[in-house]
C-alpha cells in the first residue's frame, strides 16, 4: 500500500474523494466479499486501444517459464552465477525516515544505515540481477545499490517511482507511477523514460505477468480497479473493477500460472482472478489489512500478510484456501518482504511499529522482532533463487 508517509486521516479522505468522483462504476459490497445476490466484479474493455508504439525487443519469457510451476527456478540453492559471490542482506527502506537500513540474516543485526531520499517504498532487484533499485516516491529518483557491497550509488531521476517492475525479457522497467496514474516503461539501465501508457484507474502500484510473460495485471489501490496490460504495445486490454469497498494491493500469480491472487485491505482477503479471461473466481477472506503476498519455495503455499490484524495467513495453492494462521504475540503490523533463500524465514517490514519480523515458515513462530527506522516499508531479503527478476521486493522466475 502506498504512503507511508500519509497519515490514517489523509489516506480515508483520499480514497474517499476517488470514490466519489467515479459514482456510479462502483458496485456494492462487503468485508468478506461480494453476497451472491449482489453483482460480481466486471471487467470493462476499452472502446479504443491506445496506438500501438513500436515493440522495444519484445520476446518470449526464457525458455523453462511455462505454466507447469512458475516458480521452479526459484528453490532453495538454485541461486544464479550472477549473485553466488553475493553477500546474504536483507534491505530495509524505511518510508518516514527517508533510510535504508542493512541487515545481517545470520545475525540479525543492522549493519549497514544510510540515508536515500523522500519516501523510499520499496528495494526491488533489477531483471538481471545485478543492481537494487530503491524506490524513492516523493523524492522522483532511484538509488542504486550495489549487492555485492551493499552500498548505494548515485541517484537517478525518475518520476514519481512508487513501485518498480521489469517486463519478462527484460527490456523495459515498468515503473508505477502511482499518484500519475500511468505506467512508465523506461530503459531498464539507464532509466531513460521511453514511452507511458495513462491508465483510467488511480493509485496503481503492484502487479504480476502472466505464464508466458506477454500480460501484466496490476491493481489500483484508490479506484479498487485491476488493470490488464499488453506491455509490448503497450494498451490497456480491460480494466476489472472490484466495487467501491475494495483497496487492492499485491498481486501475485498462481505457480501453475491458471489465477492471479489480489490482496484486498479494506475487503480483508485475497481475490482469485482467472489469468486467462482475466474473470474474478472468488473471493477468500484471509485477515484485517490483508496486504503482502509470498510464494514458499516449494510452490505449495501462498503467505499473506494481513497488516491490520498483526497475522499472516498460509493459503494452499493446490487447494485453494487458507490451512493455518501464524499471529504475531501481542499483534503487529505485518507489511511487505521476502521469503530467505533457502525458504525456512519470512522476513516481513512492520509498517506502522518500526521493526523487521522474522517468522519460521517451519512453525509459525516469530522468531526474532529487530528495529529498524520509521515506517518500514517493501524490504528485500537479497540474493535470492531464481534466473531473472520481475521487481518489486523479489519476483523471481
Amino acid at each position: 500500500m502506498t504512503g507511508a508517509g500519509v497519515t490514517g486521516a489523509r489516506k480515508t479522505a483520499a480514497v474517499t474523494g476517488v470514490f466519489a468522483v467515479l459514482g456510479g462504476l462502483v458496485l456494492a459490497g462487503c468485508a468478506a466479499g461480494p453476497p451472491a445476490s449482489r453483482p460480481v466484479p466486471r471487467a470493462v474493455t476499452p472502446s479504443a486501444s491506445p496506438s500501438p508504439a513500436r515493440s522495444r525487443g519484445a520476446a518470449a519469457p526464457p525458455e523453462g517459464a511455462g505454466p507447469t510451476d512458475v516458480y521452479a527456478a526459484d528453490r532453495p540453492g538454485m541461486l544464479s552465477p550472477v549473485v553466488k559471490g553475493f553477500r546474504s542482506l536483507v534491505y530495509v527502506p524505511n518510508s518516514e525516515s527517508g533510510t535504508v537500513d542493512v541487515i545481517d540474516p545470520e545475525t540479525y543485526r543492522i549493519v549497514r544505515h544510510f540515508t536515500v531520499g523522500a519516501l523510499p517504498q520499496h528495494v526491488v532487484p533489477s531483471w538481471d540481477l545485478k543492481t537494487l533499485w530503491v524506490n524513492n516516491n516523493r523524492g522522483n529518483f532511484l538509488t542504486p545499490i550495489d549487492p555485492r557491497t551493499g552500498r548505494p550509488g548515485r541517484p537517478v531521476p525518475v518520476d514519481d517511482p512508487y513501485n518498480l517492475y521489469f517486463s519478462p525479457d527484460g527490456a523495459y522497467a515498468l515503473v508505477m507511477a502511482e499518484r500519475n496514474n500511468r505506467l512508465d516503461l523506461r530503459d531498464p539501465h539507464s532509466m531513460r523514460r521511453l514511452r507511458s501508457l495513462p491508465l483510467p484507474c488511480r493509485g496503481v502500484n503492484h502487479g504480476d505477468f502472466t505464464a508466458d510473460g506477454s500480460v501484466f495485471l496490476a491493481s489500483c489501490e484508490f479506484s479498487g480497479d485491476l488493470v490488464v496490460v499488453d506491455w509490448r504495445t503497450p494498451r490497456l486490454i480491460r480494466r476489472v473493477h472490484l466495487g467501491h469497498m475494495s483497496m487492492p494491493q499485491d498481486v501475485k500469480l498462481s505457480p501453475d500460472g491458471r489465477v492471479f491472487y489480489v490482496a484486498d485491505m479494506e475487503r480483508h482477503g485475497v481475490w482469485l482472478v482467472d489469468a486467462a479471461t482475466y474473470e474474478v473466481v472468488r473471493f477468500m477472506p484471509t485477515g484485517r489489512g490483508a496486504h503482502g503476498l509470498y510464494a514458499s519455495r516449494d510452490s505449495r503455499h501462498l503467505y499473506v500478510s494481513n497488516r491490520g490484524e498483526g497475522s499472516v495467513s498460509v493459503v494452499s495453492f493446490a487447494q485453494r484456501k487458507v490451512v493455518d494462521v501464524w499471529r504475531i504475540p501481542g499483534g503487529g503490523s505485518p507489511d511487505m518482504g521476502g521469503v530467505s533463500a533457502d525458504g525456512t524465514k519470512l522476513w516481513l517490514s512492520g509498517r506502522y511499529h518500526g521493526v523487521v519480523y522474522v517468522f519460521d515458515t517451519r512453525t509459525g513462530r516469530v522468531l526474532h522482532t529487530i528495529p529498524v527506522g520509521a515506517g518500514p516499508h517493501g524490504l528485500c531479503v537479497y540474493p535470492q533463487p531464481g534466473r531473472y527478476s520481475l521487481g518489486h521486493t523479489g519476483v523471481f522466475r
